[in-house]
């Protein structure tokens, strides 16, 4: 069954993303050393939480895997891209990891 990682970055007050680093630079840092395990990723950039309300969150990254095994890998080969975090943003990024069903 294919896996999927999603990384949520939420806005709060006094906080920055810096979304040209992400797409630009970070995204590149995860296809290279990530990129071999995963089936495909797709980057939301928040623009309102409904009609009428800012966006609560800056950006979802989610990353498909093929299968547990997969994901197993690219989470070993992430220690640089955990490492890049610091340079687009200083938001404690939210993870949600699940079975991809639709």
């Amino acid at each position: 069954m294919s896996k999927s990682l999603q990384v949520l970055y939420p806005i709060t007050d006094g906080t920055r993303f810096d979304y040209d680093y992400y797409l630009s630079t970070h995204m590149n840092v995860v296809a290279e050393h990530m990129g071999p395990h995963i089936e495909r990723t797709l980057v939301t950039r928040g623009n309102a939480g409904g009609p009428d309300t800012p966006p609560s969150i800056y950006a979802i990254a989610t990353i498909v895997f093929a299968d547990q095994d997969a994901m197993n890998a690219a989470m070993k080969a992430s220690a640089p891209v955990m490492a890049d975090i610091p340079n687009f943003t200083d938001v404690k990024p939210q993870i949600l990891i699940g079975d991809v069903v639709g």
